[in-house]
């Protein structure tokens, strides 16, 4: 028996009015909000928050398959920075699935095939001021781990590849093109329909035995069209049913919300329509349990973002920098040195006397005892903030940087960038969570990844 063992979804919290779109433009819908990844999140840092989610402290028994059409590097892969900061092992395989929609689709393929597999998708939507992937876009992150003791067991799949040119993106380009909707809905409704038919055909299962069924496309006529063959009762797709088209990240994130409206016994059906159509049919196992996937975040906290801060983060709007000197690439020696530090966030805690060293060293900061330290991962360790301040001269694209100096519990204190903090206040005592963040990008391109914090919220675990 293979299939989907545990799975979660990253949505960040800030939100976009589309009402602010249509009052700066004049044009468009102005109803409900969209998720909006922060100044300092890109498609790499999406998907560590919704891996560490999905896996826990287990590690991966199979490959890593990381899935965008937004990879923050190209040649590099980003596939391995998401294993470092997700803490798996050396020996853990880590592909990339990069540049196109059916990716995520891809990657699920490839991880099921596979047996043993973390596969994560994740992704950011956006396009010219004005367009439909600026408004009906979402940025987010589905991540899930494949195994022999699933809660969602596959029963069958089934795939119809088509080329034929319906929207495009050049690389490097920030415009996305596409043919008239009219084409899109005539090509893609007959090859969904097809995909839907061969895997309920090879699976023995009638459409009337269907208790959940989701369709991922960019085409909204499309996919309404092809949900009409479905009950209307089960094509919601319940608490992301607003949120937009998540790109890459689109069918795990219709998938998961579909999980958790599901019980024991029921069977889900997946489609993703992008450059031909992918078939996905799962039946809930009595080990499934709901509730700790992520999706509570959408009825917690969020934070209103102003379409100026929007375009200034996505590139579209640059504004007068910090008076600094230009920013320093991350030497690659050194960040090799310190990768266990760097991206896994794992401190040093000495054998001889016990003192957590944050960032770990060869010379203990107490005792001095030399070479003498077991590592310590901090992700989890609950932490509180001991001072701040404003920062005007930081690196970062949002000033004022909130800067923390922070308490872990157990021993420890480190100066972090509080993320997530764009018109918020912190105070000594907060509860303050570590969060994989862009610190700063280079004028020769280089991410330095970091470790940062954010505030405590409710739906935290």
């Amino acid at each position: 028996m293979v299939g989907i063992e545990s799975y979660a979804v990253y949505i960040p919290v800030g939100r976009l009015p589309r009402a602010a779109i249509v009052a700066a433009l004049g044009a468009g819908r102005g109803r409900g909000s969209r998720p909006v990844a922060s100044y300092d999140e890109d498609s790499t840092t999406l998907a560590v928050a919704a891996a560490r989610r999905a896996l826990g402290p287990r590690q991966v028994s199979g490959s890593l398959w990381f899935a965008t059409s937004r990879p923050a590097y190209l040649e590099k892969s980003n596939a391995v920075t998401v294993a470092a900061a997700t803490g798996l092992d050396e020996r853990c395989p880590a592909y990339d699935v990069g540049g196109a929609l059916r990716g995520g689709a891809g990657a699920l393929r490839a991880g099921l095939a596979e047996g043993g597999a973390l596969v994560v998708a994740a992704d950011l939507r956006y396009s010219l001021p004005g367009s439909a992937d600026e408004a009906e876009g979402a940025d987010a992150a589905a991540a899930f781990v494949v195994g022999a003791e699933p809660v969602a067991e596959l029963v069958g799949t089934a795939s119809v590849t088509r080329e034929f040119l319906d929207r495009w993106r050049e690389p490097g380009a920030v415009r996305t093109r596409t043919w008239e909707e009219r084409f899109g809905v005539e090509e893609y409704v007959p090859l969904a329909q097809h995909a839907v038919d061969d895997v309920l055909h090879s699976s023995g299962v009638q459409r009337e035995e269907l208790a959940r069924v989701v369709v991922s496309t960019p085409h909204a006529r499309a996919r309404a069209t092809v949900l009409r063959a479905f009950p209307a009762e089960v094509t919601g797709r319940g608490a992301v049913g607003e949120l937009g088209y998540a790109g890459a990240a689109d069918l795990g994130l219709g998938l998961v919300a579909a999980f958790e409206q599901a019980h024991p016994g029921d069977l889900v059906l997946a489609v993703s329509v992008t450059d031909g159509a992918d078939a996905f049919l799962f039946r809930m196992t009595e080990r499934h349990r709901t509730g700790a996937c992520g999706l509570d975040a959408l009825a917690g906290s969020t934070a209103d973002v102003s379409y100026a801060d929007f375009l200034t983060w996505r590139g579209l709007l640059p504004r007068e920098p910090a008076r600094r000197p230009d920013v320093k690439p991350p030497v690659p020696p050194a960040a090799l040195r310190t990768v266990g530090w760097k991206f896994g966030f794992v401190a040093g805690r000495c054998r001889e006397c016990g003192y957590r060293n944050l960032p770990p060293r060869r010379v203990c900061l107490r005792c001095r005892a030399r070479d003498a330290f077991d590592p310590e991962p901090m992700v989890d360790v609950p932490a509180r903030v001991a001072t701040f301040t404003d920062d005007w001269l930081s690196e970062s694209v949002q000033l004022p940087a909130k800067v923390v100096a922070v308490d872990f519990e157990g021993g420890g204190r480190f100066e972090f960038e509080m993320a997530d903090a764009v018109g918020f206040t912190p105070s000594i005592g907060d509860r303050v969570v570590p969060t994989f963040r862009v610190a700063s990008v280079a004028a020769n391109g280089v991410r330095n990844y970091t470790w940062k914090v954010r505030p405590h919220r409710e739906e935290d675990r």
